[in-house]
């Protein structure tokens, strides 16, 4: 690959975006179990604690497992999204630029033949 032609790494650049991409959407999937998790774990708190069915310790546990594991699932996945947009915006300008130097040629507008 020389310099004056940038579209084998153009190439590999749009591949790694689409990579990066598949990351984000499947943070985005964890970042909502997550918060489903919490809320799910908070409503069975509040079942337990406030409830007529007296669940017992171990549910109040469970829950609280819930969501703690919930807020660092969150946490974690948040922070791996923000990382993962940061790469694709390089990429993508990375992307630009290198498209932006290449040297287009216009074509000229010709007669179209119809077969």
């Amino acid at each position: 690959m020389t310099e004056e032609d940038p579209t084998g790494e153009i190439s590999d650049i749009e591949d790694r975006i689409e990579r990066l991409a598949e990351i984000a959407e499947r943070c985005r999937k964890f970042i909502l179990a997550s918060k489903i998790a919490i809320g799910g774990g908070a409503a069975l708190l509040l079942v337990t604690i406030l409830g007529p069915f007296g669940f017992g310790q171990t549910a109040a546990l469970g829950s609280i497992a819930l969501v703690l594991g919930g807020i660092v699932s969150l946490g974690s996945n948040i922070s791996t999204l923000r990382q993962t947009d940061e790469a694709i915006s390089a990429a993508e300008a990375r992307r630009s630029a290198l498209i932006g130097s290449i040297d287009l040629r216009l074509v000229a507008d010709a007669p179209m033949k119809l077969v």
